[in-house]
C-alpha cells in the first residue's frame, strides 16, 4: 500500500479542520496547483447584483470623514438632524416611531440597483417582512426587512452611507 503525497495529506487535514470551525471557504496554492475548498452552510445569504456605482478609493491611512464621525449607537440611534431633516416629514419624525435598524455595519442602499426605484419612500405604507433597504458588507448584499406594518415617517440613512450595526435606517409609525 502506497502513502499519499504530502500535499494530499495536508488538504485532508485542512478539510477536517474546516469541519470543526466557522471557516466557510479556503484556497490553497502550492507548486502551481490551486485547490479551493468550500463548505456548504445551512443559511445562504441573499446576494443581489452589485450596484453599478463607483466606490471611492482612499489612500492608505486615510479614512473617509463619514466613518471617522460615524457614531455607534443603540437601536434608537438616528444620525444628526442635518441628514434626517432632509428626509423626514417633520423634525420630530427622526426620533419617533419604530426604527428598522441595520443588522450589521456596511453600506446602506435604498434600492436594489442605481436605476431601480427606492424600496420605500416617506409616506409609503409597509408590511411586516417587506424589504425596506439593503446593507452591503464584504460584497454580500443583505436585505433589511420591516418588523412592523405602518407608514414610513423618516429615512435617516442616506443612500451610499456607511452605517453601523444598530443605526436606524427607516422609521415607521406602526399601525
Amino acid at each position: 500500500m502506497s502513502e499519499q503525497p504530502p500535499f494530499i495529506s495536508r488538504v485532508q487535514l485542512l478539510m477536517e479542520a474546516m469541519e470543526n470551525s466557522s471557516v466557510g471557504e479556503l484556497e490553497l496554492t502550492e507548486g502551481g496547483t490551486r485547490i479551493q475548498i468550500k463548505r456548504a452552510s445551512a443559511v445562504q445569504p441573499t446576494v443581489l447584483s452589485a450596484p453599478a456605482m463607483p466606490f471611492p478609493a482612499f489612500a492608505p491611512g486615510m479614512l473617509p470623514a463619514m466613518s471617522a464621525a460615524a457614531p455607534t449607537g443603540s437601536a434608537n440611534h438616528a444620525p444628526a438632524a442635518g441628514a434626517a431633516g432632509k428626509r423626514a416629514t417633520h423634525p420630530a419624525a427622526a426620533d419617533s416611531g419604530f426604527a428598522v435598524v441595520s443588522p450589521l455595519t456596511g453600506v446602506y442602499y435604498e434600492a436594489a440597483s442605481p436605476t431601480s426605484d427606492p424600496f420605500v419612500k416617506v409616506g409609503d405604507t409597509v408590511q411586516v417582512g417587506q424589504v425596506v433597504a439593503i446593507v452591503e458588507a464584504m460584497k454580500v448584499f443583505n436585505e433589511v426587512k420591516s418588523e412592523v406594518s405602518g407608514k414610513v415617517i423618516a429615512i435617516p440613512a442616506k443612500n451610499g452611507d456607511l452605517v453601523q450595526k444598530g443605526d436606524a435606517l427607516v422609521r415607521i409609525e406602526a399601525n
